[in-house]
Formats: structure tokens, sequence, C-alpha cells
């Protein structure tokens, strides 16, 4: 049964009775949900301490606390190290949950994240790769390939409340890994040829809807066209109802707006929520929730790393003598490169910005996001200094790259740094030959983890990098420990600082 759509379900989450809505997404059903949805239409209503207690009753809950022995770890490095069994979980058996199973081991972040999460698992995947753990990061690529399989796209996470929306495009990198890693020196083409497969089914994803579009019509779910012909994608969801995981947050803020608002507010909420990015200042009319505009925003990383795809589908269709194919996505990736500078890089501020569509105006909020053409190296040589010179002046802080100059209550703005945005811009630097600022950067960033680490005995999922001796804030639930990107790129920058 689609238990959100439940009595039970509803009244759970106004009453408030977890302090975070995923908790009660997430739980456990001792039976089955539909026993217990059924039961409750028998006696309620419940005042608050009876509707806990029927909880209580019916469900269990999975432990979101990492073992306290963890605390023990004298460095970072071995802190890291330690920490991967314990955010291992091995191939599902079915619960009465909202769980999609998965067939195969898998790395969660942390936290209240019990759960595989797709463009998080690349940057946990470079941790595993430091430590010759190749076999877990193609388990994760063969947990996504069955997933899209499955749901038609590659999930945010593997949660039925996640299964309308997916994230920012990483199979291409994930795939690349493990082909340079393993499959490259033995010339597996069986192997590459499936990962094509899915490649091609992702882009399909992507790209759906793109025969529709004309002068009348310039956009269908994630494809926009843009005023010159050419087709470029945005952040989106089928669903405009309030996030389950999230509900009574989504259910509130609504409330504020006219109720023919209310529908586009969440398909907009949730379409920040398939950016990773939720939420930003990037998405919003005036740094208010209720501004949000999500799906109106052609965003810079998303068409930088649809760019790497098409690029990274040409060059393997090389490698497997599909002259045809190899030539379709070569031409895809140089409009869409071409499509990017026109729309995507503003001269007036030497930086890549978003693009509102319906308003035909570049952003003015600048971001990490400028870093993904760099790690992608769609950008020229002229316009990576640009944007390298803008970070080093502005964005670099005492722990790291500010993730936006904009201070907001959002957690994926100013003062917070995320380690993925790091890793995004020192890898694009090494693209570029900006090795010394790459140092830097990542410098700034192991001097505020290990700092940090001498007081909580952990990494954790976001720092504020402008006063690394604060607790990083914003966002809809409190700092999580773990963390598994935070672990990723961390082992990376121990591995590259020089």
């Amino acid at each position: 049964m689609n238990f959100v759509n439940s009595q039970l379900f509803l009244d759970v989450q106004l009453a408030a009775i977890f302090s975070d809505s995923k908790t009660f997404a997430d739980a456990i059903a001792n039976d089955s949900w539909q026993l217990a949805c059924d039961l409750y239409l028998r006696v309620k209503p419940l005042t608050t301490p009876q509707l806990t207690e029927f909880v209580a009753q019916h469900f269990t809950f999975e432990s979101t606390q990492l073992p306290t022995q963890q605390s023990n770890s004298d460095s970072v490095q071995s802190y890291i190290a330690n920490l991967w069994p314990y955010l291992h979980r091995n191939a599902d058996t079915a619960k009465a949950s909202s769980l999609l199973p998965l067939k195969h081991s898998y790395i969660v972040p942390g936290g209240r994240f019990q759960e595989i999460y797709y463009w998080d698992s690349y940057f946990t995947a470079l941790g595993l790769q430091d430590i010759g753990d190749i076999d877990s990061i193609e388990a994760m690529l063969a947990n996504f390939i069955d997933l899209q399989n499955r749901n038609g796209c590659i999930p945010n996470g593997n949660r039925s409340y996640y299964s309308s929306r997916s994230q920012p495009p990483i199979l291409a990198l994930i795939v690349d890994l493990i082909w340079q890693a393993k499959y490259c020196k033995n010339s597996d083409f069986a192997w590459l040829t499936d990962c094509v497969v899915a490649l091609e089914q992702e882009y399909t994803f992507w790209m759906q809807g793109a025969e529709l579009l004309s002068e009348q019509i310039s956009s269908h779910k994630r494809v926009v066209k843009m005023a010159n012909g050419a087709l470029l994608n945005r952040y989106w969801d089928d669903q405009a109802t309030p996030r389950p995981e999230s509900l009574r947050e989504d259910l509130h803020d609504a409330s504020l707006l006219p109720e023919q608002q209310r529908a586009n507010y969440y398909r907009n909420i949730r379409a920040a929520c398939e950016s990773g990015w939720d939420f930003s200042s990037r998405w919003l009319g005036n740094n208010k929730l209720t501004s949000i505009q999500t799906t109106d925003i052609i965003p810079v990383d998303l068409n930088s790393l649809l760019y790497y795809l098409e690029k990274q589908l040409g060059h393997y269709f090389a490698v497997l003598n599909n002259t045809n194919k190899q030539q379709y996505f070569e031409q895809q990736a140089a409009q869409r490169r071409a499509a990017i500078n026109q729309y995507l890089f503003s001269t007036d501020m030497g930086f890549f910005v978003d693009f509102n569509y319906q308003s035909q105006q570049q952003s003015t909020v600048l971001s990490l996001a400028a870093t993904v053409p760099l790690f992608v190296n769609c950008a020229s040589e002229e316009q990576a200094v640009l944007v390298k010179n803008k970070l080093m002046s502005d964005f670099l802080k005492p722990g790291g790259l500010v993730t936006t100059l904009n201070e907001t209550s959002q957690q994926w703005d100013s003062p917070n740094g995320w380690a993925p945005l790091q890793w995004f811009a020192v890898h694009g630097f090494h693209q570029y030959g900006f090795v010394a600022d790459a140092n830097t950067i990542m410098s700034n960033w192991l001097q505020m983890i290990e700092n940090s680490f001498k007081t909580d005995h952990c990494l954790l999922e976001k720092y504020n990098v402008y006063e690394p001796e604060n607790r990083a804030g914003g966002g809809e639930y409190k700092v999580q420990q773990g963390f598994g990107w935070t672990n990723g790129v961390t082992s990376r920058f121990y591995h590259l600082i020089k």
C-alpha cells in the first residue's frame, strides 16, 4: 500500500511525535503497514500520548547512532578507515517499510541517512578507492543500475518516497572510476557494454520529452528548449505534493501561500531535493523558502554533468566501435558546451552562473556550482582562470570554500562548506594546472577537519568554513555524524596534498 497517503501517516506526522519527520517515513511495521493503518482507523481519534503508544506497539526503528568506540580513533585518517564497516550495509531483505531493497551491498552516509544516496556515493567512492575497495564501489554501481531498471530512474535514495526524483547524474563518473581501476587494462568490453546501456538509459531519462518541444512548448519535465534552439536541462519532480519525509514542514510552509500556488511550491521543493542542494539561495526568489523557483532555473552544475555524460558516451562508443553513436553523442556534447558558454557564463562577472529561463536572465547568485565546468573540463582556459581567481579571492575561507556568497538560513549557503563541492573545485583546478591553489583549498579543509576532530571525535556532514570553531547550521535537520562524502573527499585530499 502507499502508506504515505494513509490517515495514520498524516496524523503521526502532524502530531510531531518525532522531531524529524523522516523518522516515521522510515518506520518498519511489525506486521504490515496495511494492518497498522486498518487498526488505527478502528481506534482513532487518539490523543498524542495514545498515538505515541500506538506507534510504539506497531513499529520499530533502525538505530541511527554510530558506535561510541569510534571516538577512540586517534587521527582523522584512522577514524575514516575504521568507520567504513559501520557505514556498510549488506544486501537487503524486504521489509514492511519505505526501503527499496537492494540486491548488493552498499554504503550509507550515516546519521539520519540509513539508505544509499545517489550523488553521495561518487564522493564516498573516492575514499573506498583509496583503500583499494573497488568491489564495494562496483556493488553500489550494480545497485544503481538495478534501481534504474526497476524505477525508471536512479532515485534520490532507495526509499519509495524518493522514487519520483533522481539526483545530479554522476553514474558516468562511477563507471569511469571502475573502468580505469579494473576493466580498462583487461579490455573487458562486455562489462563496459552493460554500463553503456545504463548510461544511455540515464541520458534518456534526463532528455525525456525533448522531441515535444517547439516555439510554443519550451519545456517538458527536465528538458528546456532555449531561445536559440539549444536543449538544456533543469531539475524536476513529477509529483506536486508534500514530501512524506518532510510532510509537516511542507504543509506548514505551503499554508503561507495562496492555495492555487501550493502544488507548484511542492514541485519546486522536490526539484531542489533532486539537485542535492536542498536548500540554497540558488533556487529562491527572495531568500525565503516560499519563493522557491527551482524549475525555472537552468543549473550550470547539472548541465556540466550532462555534458560529461554525453562526452563519456561518445568516448565509450568509440571504444566499442559504434561510430554512429559515437558521433551522435560527441555532437550532443559540443552543442551543450556551446549552450553552456552562451547562457551559463557571465562575461560581466567572469563566472559560471545559473540561468532563469522564464525571466531570460542570468542569476546573480554566485556559487560553487561554477566549479563543475572546470571539473568536467568544458571551460576554456580563459574562463577557468577567471573562475579560479574569484574562488580564491571571494570564496576561500579558513576552512575551505564557502558554498555561496549569500548568507541565509539555508544549509547550502554561506557560511557552510560541503565536501563534494571542495572536490569539484580541487579536481577542476588540477584539470587546468592550478595545483598550488588546489593545495591551498585542501590544506584549509584538512586543517579545519583536524581541529574539529579534536572536539567532535568524528566527521560531520557539513562545516562552517568561515568560523571553523563554530558548528554549521541551517536547513531542516541537525548536522549529521558520519559522514560518507566527507570521509571520501577528506581521504582523497590526504592522498593528493603536496
